[in-house]
């Protein structure tokens, strides 16, 4: 299950505080409290709503803006941080974040210092050590236009400008497939200029 090291974190954080286990899935438990609050001072802003995801957690909406910048904050945390722990563990180990041979893996792998990390319906963030970082949204919650969203967000940054490993990389994951019964029937690109 991919969210079973999230739970896992999360009993073992009610473990180490000494909080119940009992619940630790409520809005209103110790945990779930902690976590609003670390989401909170991340992102500079209160969540607006709190809902519920696929394994049963709470999920802390916020703004695309806002949750850049909590990705921002984390790539660009200080030695010895929580955040820089987190940031160093998702650079040292890219497959555990994405999996083997997946995108954000890939990317990851070929981008120095780059965090990138898809969610659900349609969310992609990213972010550099230096703090630049972009969150999107596919509006229809698809995948088949996330991956050239992200590849133009982070040419924007100036990603792949000089050639190489990057823009080789770039190039590939700049235009995704449409399939039709198992085929290729067509291609998602972005338009050029679109984020000039």
């Amino acid at each position: 299950m991919n969210c079973s090291g999230k739970h896992a974190a999360m009993l073992a954080t009610c473990r180490v505080q000494g909080w119940p286990p009992a619940g630790y899935l409520d809005v209103d438990h110790p945990l779930q409290q902690r976590i609003r609050a670390v989401i909170q001072a991340a992102t500079g802003e209160a969540p607006a709503r709190v809902g519920v995801d696929g394994c049963g957690a709470p999920v802390y909406a916020t703004s695309l803006v806002a949750l850049a910048r909590g990705f921002g904050a984390v790539a660009s945390a200080g030695s010895g941080s929580a955040g820089r722990l987190v940031a160093d563990a998702m650079r040292a180990h890219p497959d555990m974040v994405g999996g083997t041979g997946v995108d954000d893996t890939r990317l990851m792998q070929t981008i120095d210092g780059l965090l990138v990390k898809g969610g659900a319906d349609g969310v992609h963030c990213a972010a550099l050590p230096d703090g630049r970082s972009i969150a999107l949204q596919i509006a229809d919650g698809g995948d088949r236009a996330r991956m050239p969203v992200l590849v133009a967000a982070l040419r924007s940054l100036g990603l792949g400008a000089r050639g190489g490993s990057t823009r080789d990389l770039l190039n590939e994951l700049a235009v995704g497939s449409v399939l039709g019964g198992g085929h290729a029937v067509g291609i998602v690109e972005i338009v050029p200029g679109l984020f000039a």
